[in-house]
């Protein structure tokens, strides 16, 4: 009788820690958050408005620039928390973090004009998605360790922290 190995195919994929989709996905997430702001700064009028002192309507101001600052600050720290949280702790930190940033990306589109209907489209769909992402993998976190095949460890708790 021949024992047959299964050979490693070098096209498959090893399994990805949960925390790494969230940390790739929160990193993704914030160069199109930061990218999008950049490439409104060349929308005719809005250069102007910030030498004069607004940002869309609002007057510029520390409490404004602490508030942008802490929207941008948030899903940077979300790159790292999900990378370092215990589990049940970053499962439901990117569930709130996620569900909060949805209609604050919707936000974005308010007062603009339909010239700029593809720009915003393209750009908080995106956001949208990723964060979509964001949730389903938070959402569905594996309760359980995976047991090996072949049985290397007996203990189901080994690196368990829900």
């Amino acid at each position: 009788m021949t024992n047959r190995t299964k050979t490693p195919n070098p096209l498959d994929n090893p399994p990805v820690p949960v925390q790494a989709k969230l940390a790739a996905a929160w990193t993704s997430f914030m160069f199109l958050y930061i990218y999008v702001d950049f490439f409104n700064l060349y929308k005719p009028g809005v250069v102007d408005g910030i030498l004069n002192g607004l940002v869309w309507r609002f007057e510029v101001s520390s409490t404004l620039l602490t508030f942008m600052l802490a929207s941008v600050a948030i899903p940077a720290l979300m790159v790292m928390l999900s990378m370092t949280l215990p589990a049940r702790a970053n499962r439901a930190t990117n569930l709130v973090v996620a569900s909060l940033y949805i209609p604050y990306s919707l936000f974005n589109a308010a007062g603009a004009s339909w010239e700029w209907t593809f720009f915003y489209g393209l750009s908080i769909g995106i956001e949208v998605l990723l964060l979509a992402f964001i949730l389903r993998s938070a959402w569905t976190w594996p309760r359980t360790v995976a047991v090996p095949a072949d049985g290397a460890t007996t203990d189901l708790r080994q690196g368990l922290r829900l």
